[in-house]
């Protein structure tokens, strides 16, 4: 095994408080579409101007028709090798959080349990009359949709231009001020305030290793970076028991 590897192995086998903030990046890899680049565009739609309240406001149907074809995609994705070995991670710490970034689910499908979702999760919805949120994994959704209560169901997700889950940030940032350790993986580093919480555990004088396809703005503050495919390094920093 490559040094770099070893040494991040040892850091985690010792560390008692490890956080795991994880992006699109490891999604990517179980063949999850990103919004940047190619994958940018629905029906010829861009898809940030989709995931907005004010398109919401216009045109709930067609929101919801995107949202449909996004839930239908997202079920026929499984979890990679990167996902089970974060779940195996945190059966071996004592006190393990992990962050994402991702509203795919696939993470509590490898078995994750401590979970904070900053940007939602695309199987749960929120009604806007009661306010009542619950998970709903009815496939196709009605288009749009309507709580028993009456009032209009929107994806409990987080839109662009909306304010991430107050508790969920405040739990988030006071978990990096306290980790050891922290792994960074797949994600770019560029999206605030996510992209806060590792420059706040390495103030708090915690390690940081990251893991990514390429250099982020992140890369050259890091402990250590280690770039490839999450999928093909997670497991090798946290193999399964023999």
């Amino acid at each position: 095994m490559d040094r770099n590897l070893k040494e991040i192995r040892k850091a985690l086998e010792s560390a008692e408080h490890v956080v795991v903030l994880t992006g699109a990046g490891i999604s990517a890899e179980s063949g999850v579409p990103t919004f940047r680049g190619a994958d940018g565009l629905w029906n010829n739609k861009s898809i940030v101007e989709l995931a907005t309240p004010e398109s919401f406001d216009r045109d709930p149907r067609l929101v919801w028709e995107f949202y449909n074809w996004r839930r239908g995609m997202m079920a026929t994705k499984e979890p990679n090798p990167g996902h089970y070995a974060i779940a195996r991670l945190e059966k071996k710490v004592e006190n393990f959080t992990l962050v994402t970034q991702n509203i795919d689910n696939l993470h509590r499908l490898a078995g994750s349990e401590n979970i904070l979702e900053l940007h939602g999760n695309v199987w749960r919805v929120r009604c806007l009359g009661c306010r009542k949120e619950y998970e709903e994994r009815k496939h196709p959704m009605d288009e749009p949709s309507y709580c028993e209560c009456g009032g209009l169901l929107r994806p409990a997700v987080v839109w662009f231009g909306e304010s991430l889950p107050h508790g969920i940030l405040e739990e988030a940032f006071r978990v990096s001020a306290t980790a050891e350790v922290v792994l960074v993986v797949g994600t770019s580093a560029i999206v605030y305030p996510a992209a806060q919480l590792p420059l706040v555990a390495l103030q708090s004088g915690a390690r940081i290793y990251e893991i990514n396809l390429e250099p982020t703005p992140f890369s050259g503050q890091a402990t250590e970076s280690i770039f490839g495919k999450s999928g093909e390094i997670l497991p090798q920093i946290i193999p399964e028991e023999s």
